[in-house]
């Protein structure tokens, strides 16, 4: 029996958004987007100056210059999967269907994260964690817990970008948001639980920040986010995004849904997905958007030291993560390759 794509295509869209509610939480520009895969923005110029009680005439003529956005939607597509015929007949689970959700879900996933790099900021917009070390859960090593002082900071931050106390949002990792809600009062927890919204995916509120969770958030090495990958890089460390619903924005293009039933070179039934979606930091100064980043200890290179995998150090003026475990020759130079610089 055939499948109805259009059902199937309008699942994948609905569990983008239940997955990843953060994807909500910005500026829309669909209606911005041209034929499925790029989006064109009209950008207003600046705003003419006000001057009081004018006295030089005639006054001088402006002319506003107005700056169009236009930026590519990003590709995410599901690799094919082969459903033999035998399968179908001989299996007492539908397995069309169990593939179909797992297409889905991964879609979900990569789409959700990869939104969160887009909008994930550099180096001027870092907030470094300041806890006590803790062991890294992204990378090798040790890591400075997330203190409630940190997310402080980036409301005080907020506060002085002028950033609309409506509207602010923090998402973390299931390990951040644990180290943040265990330095909590259970006056102070049962305050922070009062903001709780299933649909909106809204765990509970701090700071001004309505806190929101997902199994992974963000990763950093050094000053840049990086993409996710299987086997993170040592020196990676985890971070919390916190964001301004009108500092960010999203937009989605095509969704699709592709099958092949009756394959006769596969014997069987192929399907895929395939789904066009993309964002971006809406201001150049990146003001409304912070990383809160897990700090790192580092003490400066020293001879005779042993260093396990996921040291860091300082050695002129530069912080190095340990990717070999050696104990330190004369000269830093002599081991050069078995660190490598993060900043």
């Amino acid at each position: 029996m055939a499948i109805q794509k259009e059902i199937w295509e309008a699942d994948i869209v609905e569990n983008l958004y239940a997955q990843n509610p953060h994807l909500s939480l910005c500026v829309n520009a669909d209606q911005h987007v041209v034929v499925g895969k790029l989006v064109h923005i009209p950008n207003a110029g600046a705003s003419p100056a006000v001057v009081k009680n004018r006295t030089n005439l005639p006054a001088a003529v402006t002319r506003r210059q107005d700056i169009d956005v236009t930026y590519p939607l990003d590709e995410f597509t599901s690799d094919p999967v082969h459903i033999p015929d035998a399968d179908k007949a001989e299996l007492s689970y539908d397995k069309r269907r169990s593939v179909l959700m797992d297409t889905n879900m991964a879609l979900s996933e990569t789409v959700g994260v990869m939104m969160l790099l887009n909008w994930a900021p550099s180096a001027s917009r870092i907030i470094r964690t300041t806890g006590s070390a803790v062991p890294a859960h992204l990378g090798k090593g040790s890591r400075l817990k997330m203190l409630l002082a940190d997310l402080k900071k980036a409301q005080k931050q907020f506060n002085r970008d002028n950033m609309p106390q409506e509207g602010r949002y923090a998402m973390l990792d299931a390990d951040m948001i644990d180290q943040l809600t265990d330095q909590l009062t259970d006056t102070q927890y049962r305050s922070y639980s009062a903001a709780y919204d299933e649909k909106k995916g809204i765990v509970g509120e701090l700071f001004g920040f309505k806190i929101l969770t997902r199994s992974y958030v963000l990763g950093y090495k050094g000053l840049s986010a990086v993409a996710p990958m299987e086997t993170p890089h040592v020196g990676t460390c985890a971070a919390a995004l916190c964001w301004h619903i009108s500092a960010v924005e999203g937009a989605k293009g095509d969704v699709k849904f592709f099958e092949d039933e009756g394959n006769p070179q596969y014997y069987g039934d192929i399907y895929s997905g395939l789904v066009r979606m993309g964002g971006r930091k809406r201001r150049a100064d990146q003001k409304g958007v912070i990383a809160i980043v897990q700090g790192i200890e580092a003490a400066a290179w020293a001879t005779g030291t042993k260093y396990a995998v996921g040291d860091f150090v300082t050695q002129n003026d530069l912080t190095y993560v340990c990717i070999e475990a050696h104990t330190a020759s004369a000269a830093f130079e002599t081991d050069a390759a078995k660190w490598e610089v993060l900043e």
